[in-house]
């Protein structure tokens, strides 16, 4: 292959760094190594894994020309092939590719897996759909690969992202124990913290809400329209007529949520059968649409019916036109930041059990502990409060998980 053959990857690449800015760093980036010779990163479309991967080239290779970057969607390997281009790459003296996309590459696992096992010193990053799933079988990657997940914004992040302050995140026990001191820190340095946590339930979870404000909720549609349209397609090989009932399903039970209509109704509306519409479910529930809550861990892959289903985040609430009531988006919100950490089922009692140690219900500024009194360790994560008292929390501390 010859260098002009390469030369349109290469300008690419070029134009997207020169893009990028270094401003705000996502926390995932000291927690990768780096030096790792294959690594995964996987999360939602619309989260950051491109920026993540292209702000590591600016700030970890002087001379950019010793790495190179290409998304595997590029019209380009409708004539060449990956190998080709490694072959390439690898000739010039690179060392490290990265790799976006990586899912609408045909046989991905297999190619990258050949080019492991050709060049022992060639490192490999590569992004995909949080959809994706590793296969095991001739390209089996799950023993070679170190593999990480980055989330959308947390309210912390928000918070340093819009230049407002910058605190550090928090453990869940921490918080449980030392949430007062904390509200006060947050207090002393940002003021009154409730309007900042308004605006970001309604956009500030995927980072590109800062360069499309006033298009905000159209941008994240057609996101979700790549999601169900270009993605689920390429991972589970799905048919032109499961996508539209997929995409049916997902606006029916944004107009419910949290419960659950009745499960053979829904079927009878998207006219397929109950394994089908729970395939579906679960399609966006990978895709980090969907939120399902089970009622216990031992379910909590399983491939059954949950207890309740939730929008993903409360971003795609405001954006699908479901229900906005603030109860919900309250749910939505704390199910959100604490499942990205720690396990969360549906209980007997209350809203949220939560590591199956911890209970809470969440609530306005007037809840109580009615529903859950006289249960060990049940909590209250309450909206419209700043600071709190005991076992009653502010809502908006749990969004200093991470």
């Amino acid at each position: 292959m010859e260098q002009q053959e390469v030369q349109p990857i290469i300008n690419t690449y070029h134009n997207f760094l020169s893009t990028i800015s270094l401003d705000y760093i996502r926390p995932l980036m000291t927690k990768i190594d780096w030096e790792d010779r294959l690594i995964e990163i996987k999360g939602a479309k619309g989260v950051g894994k491109t920026t993540l991967m292209l702000q590591h080239i600016l700030q970890a290779f002087p001379n950019i020309d010793d790495t190179l970057y290409v998304s595997l969607d590029n019209l380009w390997f409708k004539s060449y092939s990956l190998k080709e281009l490694a072959d390439w790459f690898y000739s010039q003296g690179g060392r490290y590719m990265f790799f976006d996309e990586v899912h609408y590459y045909p046989y991905w696992q297999t190619a990258i897996k050949n080019l492991t096992d050709e060049y022992a010193d060639l490192h490999i990053v590569f992004t995909g759909s949080s959809m994706l799933q590793l296969e095991a079988g001739e390209g089996d990657l799950s023993r070679r690969l170190i593999d990480y997940h980055l989330p959308g914004l947390s309210f912390r992040e928000y918070l340093k992202f819009e230049g407002i302050a910058d605190f550090p995140s928090y453990s869940f026990e921490d918080i449980l124990q030392r949430h007062v001191a904390f509200c006060f820190a947050i207090k002393e340095k940002a003021g009154s913290i409730q309007p900042y946590f308004n605006t970001y339930l309604q956009q500030g979870y995927y980072p590109f809400y800062k360069s499309v404000r006033s298009g905000y909720e159209i941008r994240l549609q057609h996101v979700v329209n790549q999601v169900l349209e270009r993605d689920y397609p390429q991972i589970d090989e799905v048919t032109v007529p499961t996508i539209e009932k997929t995409k049916k399903m997902l606006m029916v039970l944004a107009q419910s949520v949290p419960q659950m209509p009745t499960m053979n109704s829904l079927y009878g509306q998207l006219e397929t059968n109950r394994n089908q519409g729970l395939k579906m479910l679960h399609a966006l529930e990978r895709a980090d649409l969907l939120m399902l809550l089970r009622d216990n861990t031992k379910s909590l892959k399983a491939l059954g019916r949950p207890e309740k289903v939730f929008l993903h985040n409360t971003n795609l609430m405001y954006a699908l036109g479901a229900k906005t009531e603030i109860g919900t988006a309250r749910e939505t919100f704390f199910l959100n930041q604490t499942s990205e950490l720690l396990p969360v089922c549906y209980p007997a009692k209350g809203d949220f059990l939560v590591d199956n140690q911890y209970l809470f219900e969440v609530g306005g500024a007037n809840k109580t502990f009615e529903q859950i009194k006289d249960v060990p360790n049940s909590f209250l994560a309450v909206d419209n409060i700043e600071i709190g008292y005991k076992n009653r929390i502010p809502l908006y501390l749990f969004g200093f998980l991470y």
